[in-house]
């Protein structure tokens, strides 16, 4: 190649890779990726979520109330002033969160424990509307309350499927915490089924590390699609504040009992008739189950609903209407949101096999009351020797014609607070039927522990009795 093809070629090369003009790179360039953010979600979800106020009064005796106050005669002898015969009343105010449900009908979701005792409830709109609402029914035993209001352009939430929701799931909070309208956390689901922060209430709760102080009750907990799952409602706290254990009050609960305070104005439950007992692995054991869970049938009412269906004294009951039940407590949630008349398939085990029955939703007044305790068998030898077992210290045993009787439990021992009572009659041990102390003795644990269930009969109930 001569020297001119040479240099000719050489230019050609560094034009191929000389750098674009500079209005030419600008049209090239490829935008930065968004950071990613829940801004639009909570832009859309938010106007649903409001501000209530609450006015009302409360009564209240004073700490240093003299208790000879208390007495009738005391205050017409000294002429004491109707003013301080009674509680005094004192004026409240306080304020918490609600979540619009239903924009047409002005109908918002919030907590039983916000609006209790109001006489006065303002509802203030993320745009600034103050509207005033009024009670539509509330529910104690849920903590769930509807309010309504008449206003327009009113935002409503969309309501998710609590019992999808997973822990490890990401939820946000959004309410008004300490004043603060409209602030917004964001966590995950910590743990599903709490209970126990309401020992008369029906709790299934879902407890959350997204961050829920005084004034967020009642708020919304969502999902990331912004559907509302749950309710806020309690913290677990020994400062009253945030210390990263939420509650809230699962979107399917709440919904069932929204429906409910809408239509009628208040919960109307109904009674299946059983006494229940969680299934525990000791428990399982006993009976001969494959595996621990379920509710333990311990007692049926006479004449109650579950009697009707044919439901009795140690049946497992592991679902009801095709949902799985795992614990005592899921059964007594499920039955609780139940309205009066409501057919319900039961499953359970009977046995070790699976079987199925109908029952319809009693009223509580239809409900029978338990048998009382019969009377002793005559003729019968005195149980001798050591415990049977040691749930069942204090008690002594005869043999009967029908089972073994009891003759007799010492208040304060062990079978008392077992539950037993003179004049029970075990007629089955540990799925084996016996008529003598002998024979109960023999279906006994070694050592006198572990596991032990007991079938007995309590006049014309009969009654399973699980010791441990």
């Amino acid at each position: 190649m001569t020297r001119p093809a040479l240099l000719a070629a050489t230019l050609a090369c560094l034009a191929a890779v000389a750098p674009l003009p500079a209005d030419a790179q600008g049209a090239t360039t490829v935008a930065e990726p968004r950071v990613p953010s829940l801004a639009p979600m909570i832009k859309r979800v938010s106007p649903a979520v409001v501000n209530i106020g609450i006015r009302g009064t409360i009564k209240e005796r004073g700490g240093q109330r003299n208790p000879l106050l208390d007495d009738p005669f005391f205050r017409r002898f000294f002429d004491v002033p109707p003013d301080q015969q009674g509680p005094r009343e004192r004026p409240f105010q306080s304020a918490g969160s609600g979540v619009i449900v239903d924009a047409k009908a002005g109908y918002i979701v919030t907590n039983a424990h916000v609006v209790e005792n109001a006489s006065e409830i303002t509802v203030t709109l993320q745009d600034g509307r103050d509207l005033a609402a009024e009670v539509v029914g509330s529910d104690e035993r849920t903590d769930i309350a509807v309010v309504k209001v008449k206003g327009d352009s009113l935002t409503q939430i969309a309501l998710g499927n609590s019992d999808r929701v997973e822990v490890g799931d990401y939820v946000v909070a959004i309410g008004n915490p300490f004043g603060l309208q409209h602030t917004v956390t964001q966590g995950i689901v910590s743990g599903l089924g709490r209970s126990g922060i309401n020992p008369d209430g029906y709790e299934n709760l879902i407890q959350t590390d997204a961050a829920i102080n005084p004034g967020n009750s009642g708020g919304a907990l969502v999902n990331l699609q912004g559907e509302l799952i749950a309710i806020n409602s309690a913290i677990l706290s020994r400062s009253g504040g945030n210390i990263g254990i939420g509650f809230a009050v699962p979107v399917n609960m709440a919904r069932s009992v929204m429906d409910q305070l809408i239509k009628f104005g208040s919960v109307r439950r109904g009674l299946l008739g059983v006494n229940i007992a969680p299934v525990t692995p000791d428990i399982a054991q006993a009976l001969g189950l494959p595996s621990a869970g379920g509710a333990l049938v311990t007692q049926v009412v006479k004449d109650s609903a579950a009697d009707k269906a044919g439901i009795r004294a140690g049946d497992v009951i592991t679902s009801v209407n095709g949902q799985s039940v795992k614990s005592n407590t899921e059964l007594r949630n499920a039955i609780g949101l139940m309205r009066v008349g409501d057919k319900l398939e039961v499953g359970l085990l009977r046995d070790g096999q699976a079987r199925k029955f109908t029952a319809m939703i009693a009223e509580p007044a239809d409900a029978a009351t338990a048998g009382t305790a019969g009377g002793a068998a005559g003729g019968a030898t005195p149980a001798e020797g050591a415990p049977v077992h040691r749930a069942l210290a204090g008690a002594s045993f005869a043999d009967g014609p029908e089972g073994v009787v009891v003759r007799a439990v010492e208040p304060g021992s062990a079978a008392a607070a077992a539950g037993l009572r003179a004049g029970d009659v075990i007629a089955v041990a540990n799925r084996t039927a016996v008529k003598t102390v002998a024979q109960l003795r023999a279906a006994a644990p070694a050592g006198g522990s572990g596991p032990f269930v007991l079938q007995l009969r309590r006049g014309p109930t009969t009654i399973v009795l699980p010791l441990r």
